[in-house]
């Protein structure tokens, strides 16, 4: 799915990106894939939907945009 971040906490780690179609899933900064654990707030991304551990849809695989 391709997405916005919408809200993120550095102290927590946690997060919410908005797919296009306007649908929020939770991340936890572990699964953002360059391993930088800090994503901006507005920043496009890509990323692969899935099950956490507590049984919820979460976004997982996320990927920054890189801009040219």
């Amino acid at each position: 799915m391709k997405g916005r971040i919408e809200a993120f906490s550095d102290h927590r780690g946690d997060g919410l990106v908005r797919s296009v179609d306007g649908e929020g899933l939770y991340f936890h900064c572990v699964s953002i894939a360059d391993g930088s654990r800090s994503v901006a707030i507005g920043e496009t991304v890509t990323a692969r939907r899935g099950v956490g551990h507590l049984g919820h849809d979460e976004a997982f695989e996320i990927v920054k945009e890189t801009r040219a």
